[in-house]
Order: C-alpha cells, then sequence, then structure tokens
C-alpha cells in the first residue's frame, strides 16, 4: 500500500481513542502525529474523576513519555501548541454508558465530529476478577459500539483484541469471528446477560455474608477462571475478549468494523526509535528475570516458535487495516491477523543482546547479581 494513500486517508481527520495511557494507545497516537500532522483531532478518552485530572494524565502518562522525544525535537517550543490544537483529553470510562463522559457539550461535540473510533481499552490479567474484566473487556467493548454509532460522521470502529480469543486451539487457525453465543468446548451456549447477573449476585450474596474485601477478590477471581475454562478458554481475559467481539458482531448492524488480533507485544523494532516498551509487558518477564540472575535455566525447543510482534509493526499493521477496510464495499471480509515468528534460538540471543546493550551503556544491572552468562560476556 502507497505511504502517500495512507497519509491521505489520515489527513483531516477526527479519531477518538479509548485506553489512550495503555502501551499500544500512545504508540499509535504518537505515530500518527508524527507522520501525518494534518489530522484534524484526538480525543483521547482517560480514565479520571475530572477535565483536570485527565488533563493532568495525559501530561504525566502519554505526551511526558520518552516515546514523544522525536516529536518533542521535531516541534520544539511550539510542541505544546501543537498538542493543544490536536488533543483533546476526555474524562470516562468504557465501563459506562456513552463511555462515562460527563461533559454533555464535549459529548456533543464528539458525536459531530468524530470519524474513527479505536478501541483499545482492556484489562490484560490472566486472572482479572470476573465483574472488572467482564465490565472492560466485554461490556466496555459494546459501550465503544454504542457511543460510535452515536457518531453521525464515523466511517470504522476498530477494535483492539487479541489472538489469544482462539484460546488453546492447534494447528492453522483461519481468521474468523465470534458469534453471539459461540462456545468452545460444550454443547451450552454462553448468555452474556446471565454472566452479568450471575457476577452481581455472587457479589451481592458476598457482601451480605460480610465476607472481606480481599476474599471478594479471590472468589472473583476463581469465579473467572471457573468460566472460562467452563466454555473452553484457558482464562478469564482471552475469555472476556471474545465475548467482546461477540456483542460487536451481534450488534454492529452497518457500521464497518475492524478487529485487531495481534499476538504478544513487544518493545519498538523501529518507530519512534529502537526498543521503547513501558513496563514489564508478556515475553519481559523471561528476559528481566534472566538478566536479574534469577532465571537461570528455561527449558523450550530451539525451533519452537514464539508469536511475537514490535509494538510499532501492530500500530503499522492497524493505520494499513484502517486503510483497506475504508476502500471495502459493506459486507467484504477483510482477514487481519497479523504475527511475527521468532524461535527460541533467536530469542537466546536477543536476551544476550539485550543485557549486553544495558550493561555496558545504561549499568542497569548491578555488580554481582549478573548470570554466570553475562559476566562472562563483560
Amino acid at each position: 500500500m502507497e505511504l502517500g494513500s495512507i497519509l491521505q486517508f489520515l489527513e483531516d481527520k477526527t479519531i477518538l481513542v479509548t485506553g489512550a495511557t495503555g502501551y499500544l494507545a500512545k504508540i499509535f497516537v504518537e505515530k500518527i502525529l508524527r507522520v501525518q500532522p494534518k489530522v484534524k483531532k484526538f480525543y483521547l478518552l482517560l480514565r479520571a474523576a475530572d477535565a483536570k485530572s485527565a488533563a493532568e494524565r495525559l501530561r504525566d502518562e502519554v505526551i511526558g513519555k520518552e516515546l514523544f522525544r522525536v516529536l518533542r525535537e521535531k516541534h520544539g517550543a511550539s510542541l505544546h501548541s501543537f498538542i493543544s490544537e490536536k488533543v483533546t483529553p476526555v474524562a470516562g470510562d468504557i465501563s459506562y454508558e456513552d463511555l462515562g463522559v460527563k461533559d454533555s457539550s464535549l459529548k456533543d461535540e464528539m458525536w459531530r465530529e468524530v470519524d474513527i473510533v479505536l478501541n483499545f481499552a482492556a484489562t490484560t490479567n490472566f486472572d482479572e476478577r470476573y465483574d472488572v474484566a467482564l465490565g472492560i473487556n466485554t461490556l466496555g467493548a459494546l459501550h465503544v459500539l454504542n457511543f460510535a454509532t452515536k457518531c453521525v460522521n464515523v466511517k470504522m470502529l476498530v477494535h483492539v483484541s487479541t489472538a489469544y480469543v482462539c484460546g488453546e486451539d492447534a494447528g492453522l487457525i483461519p481468521e474468523q469471528p465470534y458469534h453471539m453465543g459461540m462456545a468452545k468446548k460444550g454443547d451450552s451456549k454462553i448468555d452474556i446477560n446471565f454472566e452479568k447477573k450471575m457476577v452481581q449476585e455472587k457479589i451481592n450474596e458476598l457482601k451480605l455474608e460480610g465476607v472481606p474485601e480481599k476474599e471478594i477478590t479471590s472468589a472473583m477471581k476463581d469465579l473467572g477462571i471457573e468460566r472460562a475454562r467452563l466454555f473452553g478458554w484457558p482464562n478469564t481475559y482471552v475469555f472476556t475478549k471474545a465475548m467482546g467481539e461477540m456483542f460487536l458482531m451481534d450488534r454492529k448492524d452497518d457500521l464497518p468494523l475492524l478487529i485487531i488480533r495481534p499476538t504478544m507485544i513487544a518493545s519498538t523494532y523501529k518507530e519512534p526509535f529502537p526498543g521503547w516498551i513501558e513496563g514489564v509487558r508478556t515475553i519481559d518477564s523471561i528476559i528481566a528475570g534472566y538478566g536479574k540472575g534469577r532465571v537461570t535455566c528455561f527449558i523450550s525447543g530451539q525451533q519452537s516458535t514464539l508469536d511475537v510482534v514490535p509494538a510499532d509493526m501492530v500500530v503499522s499493521a492497524i493505520i494499513v487495516a484502517m486503510v483497506a477496510r475504508a476502500k471495502q464495499h459493506p459486507g467484504d471480509h477483510l482477514s487481519n491477523g497479523f504475527f511475527v515468528e521468532k524461535s527460541f534460538q533467536c530469542l537466546t540471543i536477543f536476551m544476550i543482546l539485550v543485557f549486553a546493550i544495558s550493561v555496558s551503556i545504561h549499568g542497569l544491572i548491578r555488580r554481582g547479581s549478573r548470570s554466570k552468562l553475562a559476566k562472562e560476556l563483560f
């Protein structure tokens, strides 16, 4: 796809992004502001009590991050005015109808102006409380869809899901949508309204019994895993994300919908610069454990496949998929699964290089705490 057609597609677009403080969402926003400064506006939904708190989160948790270094260097002293013109922070929460936006004039403005809605918001904890995961990953997806349908100029809803909604399926797995009620095992159909009612009844029951909040949390986590496994998913995260997809497929009507299913997302490969990451994510826990000398052995097959993809590649794929979806005729299907295959042998080499750089440049590993291999290298 030609770069020119992508930039043309993004020009003068107004984009609503949920989960704006999340890792992938920030990379998406930064990329578009950097490569297409003629984008009209971003509305960034942030969980906050009010507009002031939302603005503070935007400053501290998005624009203030090292990720925006290239953009700061490009705009210099004019960055603040550029961001003020292009980015509007919105206090809200996808767990609520109308995304929890209380400012009615701002909400009306968004319904008039928004062209594209991107839902990045999610809780990715595998063993999240069932009520929390259901509220964000499942009902949250529905709330975003309902909000998008009220936007009079909306051209597309982009929903970021996960490749692991496939559960523990093996072999070649085709990219197919989940329709309402589809379970991965057993004859029973999933009734999302029943799941929601059951969760609330369980919480009410525990509270009436005077159960401490810590024990309620534990019970909700156990319930999520139990319901996920009952229907054929390994954990609460992928189960609730699959149910979110079901809602979207069932309620989208004529709204163009694009579902993106990335695999394990790692640091940036190239843009805006190599190696940017936030926190310890997916495969990073193994690398970090190795670097601290806590993981001295990890059993694997050297040629086993790792479904790992750099974050900037995911963002680029999302943007290209948006343009491709916009060019489709109504009713066409766009397969949007993508992954980067790496072997464990490649991971081993990668880990050595990561910590070679860390020790020699940043001193991230304290003397005396490095693994045997790191000591041999230095």
